[in-house]
């Protein structure tokens, strides 16, 4: 028996990166899988995803939808329920990073970090909590960042949303443990996405290395393994935590 078999999942921000690598390990796992993606320009990729997930014997469907919004997440996870029957798992993956200096930053780039990085985890999940508490089980998986944890020069919108990721899961854990429905956090490090492409080769990239005691970035499969464990039975006693998926690098 596969770990997902029969469940249905949503992942938001799935069409490359983490949320891709996600998408794709649920469906190996029998997960059917309802995805998101925002740009015009991610629409081809998208579909191609969807192809990929379908090819592996499970329902899938692409959603263009705006995580940051809360009337496209409410319609996203309508459609969702009436194409898929119900909702089982939410990974809440969509996010961005607007670097700077606190000096140079402007109130609307700070705005924006955390109206997709930390609004669009309470919009999804007062939407999906609904089905989840009828069935008495569910489980919803935020993700933070290491950098929500340790800060960091130059990031401190990203750094803030993060951290309020992280206190967020714990309060839904508090409130829904009673329900059988379970809501983690997972804080990468660095991982070899497109977010972190400048960081890949030279200088930068070593400097960063040699701060992690596993001395590599991580893949975008290292955290959709994370990702597996805690959309599956195999965590059914975890919730409220935050798992470190950083190679060390906040030890």
């Amino acid at each position: 028996m596969k770990l997902l078999q029969g469940k249905t999942a949503i992942v938001t921000g799935a069409a490359r990166g983490i949320g891709e690598a996600i998408a794709i390990k649920f469906a190996e796992q029998g997960a059917n899988v309802a995805f998101s993606f925002v740009s015009d320009n991610s629409a081809d990729k998208a579909k191609a995803l969807e192809a990929r997930l379908i090819d592996l014997g499970v329902k899938a469907k692409a959603y263009q939808s705006n995580a940051g919004n809360f009337a496209a997440c409410e319609a996203f996870v309508n459609d969702v329920i009436q194409a898929f029957g119900t909702v089982d798992i939410c990974v809440n993956n969509a996010g961005i990073s607007k670097d700077n200096l606190l000096l140079r930053m402007s109130p609307e780039q700070f705005e924006e970090v955390i109206q997709v990085n930390l609004n669009s985890v309470f919009y999804m999940t007062k939407q999906v909590i609904k089905p989840m508490m009828k069935a008495r089980a569910g489980s919803i998986i935020n993700m933070s960042s290491v950098i929500g944890e340790m800060g960091n020069a130059g990031q401190s919108s990203y750094a803030a949303s993060k951290a309020g990721v992280i206190g967020f899961t714990k309060s839904v854990a508090k409130e829904l443990g009673s329900r059988n429905v379970r809501c983690n956090a997972i804080a990468p490090g660095f991982v070899e996405t497109d977010m972190t492409s400048y960081l890949k080769d030279g200088d930068a990239a070593e400097k960063y290395k040699a701060g992690i005691p596993l001395g590599r970035f991580a893949s975008a499969e290292d955290i959709a393994n994370v990702t597996l464990f805690l959309a599956s039975d195999l965590s059914a006693y975890v919730t409220g935590q935050t798992i470190s998926a950083c190679g060390g690098l906040n030890i």
